[in-house]
């Protein structure tokens, strides 16, 4: 008589691939929760004034931007501007949005993954604040409460909208330089670029446009970024050119389709 086969199931077995399964998961649990809680405190237990981060952003320096920058960061001609005086706020944006270190010498800086956790920033940034005065990192509360988005999108209107576009999307600006988008972006890095006006952008200081009112335009770019677009289909609401385009492939193509097969009908 065949012997019956034994169910695996039934055997109280496991397979041989369960155990390596639950450790990989456990792993990638752990590690993403550990990644979590890590970034949160180093962003929020850096202290800038400490001379031992200051200490640490002196070396991630000399070894990452001195080369352009110069040891003391006073600037090397071409390759690199002084940066005594750019403040913590300029080195956040510069190296938080992956503009630095420059991939290649060009127009202006790209936007790239970028190359140091969000504590080795600050280190940096906490080395180059100290060299001399400078715009410093906005207060979290601000950015953290919410704001007048329509007093925002007035601001913006009138400041920034000639060229980011009235919905955030950019724009091309003269000699191959261009505004980027500021969908994505984060509210830090957002104030960060009104204080300290990198490459193209001018500086918006305090004077002229108030910590609030700052906070009221990263509201109002948040606003636009999240709600749906009431007019339909946005076509990256980068205004007439992208709707002219629509119109002559979608609605001429339409057209010339709908003659050539009314023409083929009566034939």
């Amino acid at each position: 008589m065949a012997r019956a086969k034994k169910n695996p199931a039934k055997s109280g077995r496991r397979h041989p691939l369960a155990t390596a399964a639950l450790l990989a998961v456990g792993l990638v649990v752990t590690g993403a929760a550990y990644a979590g809680i890590s970034t949160t405190s180093a962003t929020a237990e850096v202290d800038l004034s400490s001379p031992a981060v200051i200490k640490e952003g002196e070396k991630l320096f000399a070894a990452n931007c001195a080369t352009c920058h110069g040891m003391g960061a006073q600037g090397s001609g071409e390759d690199g501007p002084s940066l005594i005086g750019v403040g913590a706020a300029s080195v956040h944006f510069q190296v938080g949005t992956g503009r630095m270190p420059l991939a290649f010498q060009g127009p202006q800086g790209m936007v790239k993954p970028k190359q140091f956790t969000e504590e080795q920033t600050l280190q940096m940034a906490a080395y180059v604040a100290s060299l001399a005065p400078g715009p410093e990192l906005p207060d979290p509360k601000l950015l953290a409460a919410d704001g007048d988005a329509a007093r925002g999108g007035e601001l913006f209107r009138i400041n920034c909208a000639m060229c980011h576009n009235v919905a955030g999307a950019g724009g091309a600006l003269t000699q191959g330089k261009w505004a980027p988008p500021l969908t994505g972006v984060e509210p830090t890095h957002i104030y960060n670029a009104m204080v300290t006006g990198p490459q193209n952008m001018p500086v918006f200081s305090d004077a002229n446009i108030t910590p609030d009112q700052k906070a009221d335009i990263i509201t109002y770019l948040k606003y636009i970024e999240e709600k749906p677009s009431i007019g339909g289909f946005s076509l990256g609401s980068i205004g007439p050119v992208a709707e002219g385009l629509f119109i002559w492939i979608i609605g001429l193509g339409a057209l010339v389709a709908l003659t050539v097969w009314v023409t083929a009908k009566s034939n």
